[in-house]
């Protein structure tokens, strides 16, 4: 690879540091040269005429390795004497990047009545995804094409074909259904690189797809926070200043959004549903010896909701105050929007008081303290916690994530092809795996033009057919796909309005357009969507008007999409052997227009889920010397339908979008950002009469009967001395 000049892998978000310098940015091969860094660095491929030969060949190679001493955790990479990773890297740091105003903040705690401080860990996670990762290429008909089980075709094509000294056009890109995604999906992979490579050397097809063990050694992974943090408030409660230092562990390499998320990402949502004057922001990203981390289902969100929600819980117990009122006291009201946060975005709407009030209701929350004190009598513990959460649908406007440093766009581009008997044909930049596209924009299409959903095909995932497109993470196919689709949609039914116009006889300013039906406005005259569909492919039929019926829109946000929502669970807790159970979840998420309810609400199950394994279950841990000691699942575990609770979930649609043609929001990370909060604020509510006041996520039931037992041991008196 090396004489066939292959360039390195290179990320696609550089972070400017607090200094204004450039991130430190060391090169990463496909395959390592030199230094491996992490477990699970690939280090030669082989290729056979079967897997059984390839696996065979595989163990017959020797690699000459030199051990090296490892670093593994966040802050100890900082620490004197520790390995350095890469030499551009001095102190294994490769961003600090601040936000906010200190100077404010730093006055506002100097004249608090009350700080409440916490040291949080927000554990690492690997994605499990149902499907493996898989990269199958055919280089042996001039143009290659490379099958990848990938959420971002487009993107993969780009960064792939620059490796390879190739133009964009040398490479059609497919991407069939890939199991589940989850962002960690969305990012670039040496095997896409490697495979394409040596199906361009061979002239003929080669494929690879990961093997599980593989998955848990190379897979990004996600989250893997060390966080300070600091909430000042005065006398009566209300929220005056945050100050919050992160330290997130970017692993061996930065991978493709690896440092965009722990820095511009997060610290865009630590002002939360909450008024705070003041805020401050400080992320360090580190290099350690274990895989790169990237986008995991919220990439960023979870990380900040659960920072200020587990301050507003400690901040409740300190002044002596109920949790939801604390949290009714701090909330933006409605009468605010649109509202800028003093850590930059601006929320175009919202009612936060509204959706807290309404999970509430639902929760039963009033009734809560009598269920508390029948379990203690049961001599169990029952706890009640709370979420409030705002989402950052989209990514970003394409200009603000350039000027905070991300190497591509985020805007979406949609066409519309409408055949002679008048059914449709939807092609998008976005990419399905899950969240049921085919359905979603169907309905939009059919809504707009007012065919049968049945005739209307979306096609996604080929870079051949789409001209371009961003593809599907960050909550962004309906906020942002969706309205490239709106958009194209209102194009062709003015360029119809044309035709009609020619076949009635009529103005084109006289034509409306309802139900599939195109009239001359007072008129009982009109002709049908088919009849113009097949009047566009009869040149004779409008002889000034372009042949044929079809349109394209490329859509860019303004803004964000601010999704928004309060979570509640009640659990149980067996003191005896810290088993947790969930006996109740309730959520009521803003997510703007709700184009189909049914796939909504899966997304935010499927969301929840994944929190509650975050909070209960997973933990992606590494030894001192860098081996993974969570590679299977029988030392990973992930959530089972025995775990589960019964879900409440209701939408408040009340808020659309203002700044989107459909009013949409984004759903498909809520679950996952207010679930860990939730349930971990739920389970120190059950222990808090015990003096237990913090554990560490996950919260296993062995961590949660050490804390007990450390407690009860605390509060024993001493005996004197004899």
């Amino acid at each position: 690879m090396a004489a066939d000049k292959v360039g390195p892998m290179a990320p696609l978000w550089a972070i400017a540091t607090s200094d204004g310098k450039p991130m430190a940015e060391p090169p990463r091969w496909a395959l390592a040269r030199d230094t491996v860094r992490h477990a699970g660095e690939a280090v030669a491929a082989v290729i056979a005429q079967t897997q059984a030969q390839a696996q065979d060949a595989a163990e017959l190679l020797q690699v000459d390795y030199e051990p090296l001493p490892a670093v593994t955790g966040g802050r100890a990479a900082m620490g004197k004497g520790v390995p350095q990773l890469h030499e551009v890297a001095p102190g294994n740091v490769c961003f600090r990047f601040a936000r906010g105003d200190p100077a404010a903040v730093q006055k506002a705690f100097e004249g608090a009545a009350h700080v409440v401080k916490l040291d949080l860990a927000n554990n690492r996670l690997i994605g499990a995804a149902i499907e493996p990762r898989a990269v199958l290429a055919d280089g042996g008909t001039g143009k290659l094409t490379l099958y990848a089980s990938t959420q971002v075709p487009h993107h993969i094509r780009r960064t792939v074909t620059e490796q390879l000294g190739l133009p964009q056009t040398a490479i059609r890109l497919v991407a069939p259904d890939v199991g589940g995604g989850f962002g960690y999906k969305g990012k670039h992979y040496p095997e896409e690189t490697i495979i394409a490579w040596a199906a361009l050397r061979l002239r003929r097809p080669v494929k690879w797809v990961a093997t599980r063990s593989e998955c848990f050694l190379s897979d990004y992974q996600g989250r893997g926070h060390q966080t300070l943090c600091e909430l000042a408030l005065d006398a009566e409660g209300n929220f005056l200043a945050l100050w919050v230092d992160t330290v997130a562990n970017i692993g061996a390499y930065v991978s493709t959004f690896g440092a965009g998320i722990p820095s511009a990402i997060y610290s865009a949502l630590l002002a939360g549903v909450y008024r705070t004057p003041a805020i401050a922001v400080q992320s360090t990203g580190v290099f350690t010896n274990t895989v790169p981390t990237d986008a995991y289902r919220g990439a960023g969100r979870p990380e900040a909701c659960l920072v200020l929600e587990r301050l507003a819980d400690e901040a409740a117990r300190v002044l002596g105050v109920d949790r939801a009122e604390i949290r009714r006291r701090n909330l933006v009201p409605a009468d605010a929007m649109p509202y800028k946060t003093p850590i930059g975005p601006t929320y175009d709407c919202g009612n936060f008081p509204k959706v807290l009030s309404r999970l509430l209701e639902i929760a039963g929350y009033k009734g809560f303290a009598s269920r508390q004190s029948a379990a203690a009598r049961a001599g169990q513990r029952r706890g009640f916690g709370i979420a409030c959460y705002v989402e950052s649908s989209g990514v970003a406007p394409s200009r603000m994530a350039a000027a905070l440093g991300a190497r591509v766009g985020f805007f979406e581009a949609a066409t519309i092809r409408v055949q002679q008997d008048g059914s449709v044909q939807a092609l998008l930049g976005t990419h399905n795996h899950g969240q049921g596209h085919a359905t979603t924009f169907a309905q939009i299409i059919a809504s707009r033009l007012g065919v049968p959903m049945a005739s209307v095909e979306i096609i996604e995932g080929d870079t051949d057919q789409v001209p371009y497109g961003s593809g599907t993470f960050g909550s962004r196919s309906i906020a942002v796909g969706g309205s490239a689709l709106d958009v194209a949609a209102r194009k062709v039914i003015e360029k119809a309005k044309m035709i009609a116009a020619h076949l009635l006889e009529a103005s084109a300013g006289d034509i409306a357009f309802a139900g599939g039906e195109f009239s001359v406005a007072g008129t009982d005259r009109k002709v049908t969507w088919r009849e113009v569909a097949n009047a566009a492919h009869r040149p004779s039929s409008y002889p000034d008007i372009e042949l044929g019926l079809q349109d394209s829109a490329v859509y860019d946000p303004s803004s964000f999409a601010w999704s928004n929502g309060a979570h509640a669970c009640e659990v149980e807790v067996d003191c005896d052997t810290g088993t947790i159970r969930v006996d109740g979840y309730w959520g009521v998420d803003d997510v703007g227009t709700v184009i189909n309810p049914m796939i909504v609400h899966g997304q935010i199950q499927g969301g929840i889920a994944q929190g509650l394994g975050q909070a209960m279950l997973e933990r992606c841990f590494y030894d001192a010397s860098g081996q993974l000691l969570s590679g299977s699942f029988m030392d990973y575990a992930v959530p089972r339908a025995k775990d589960m609770p019964g879900i409440v979930s209701e939408l408040d649609e009340s808020q659309p979008c203002t700044h989107n043609p459909l009013g949409a929001k984004g759903c498909g990370e809520a679950g996952a950002i207010g679930a860990p909060a939730a349930i971990v604020g739920a389970v120190l509510d059950a222990l808090r009469p015990l003096g237990v006041n913090d554990i560490e996520v996950p919260l296993t039931p062995e961590r949660v009967w050490q804390a007990i037992c450390t407690a009860r041991l605390s509060a024993r008196p001493s005996s004197p001395r004899k």
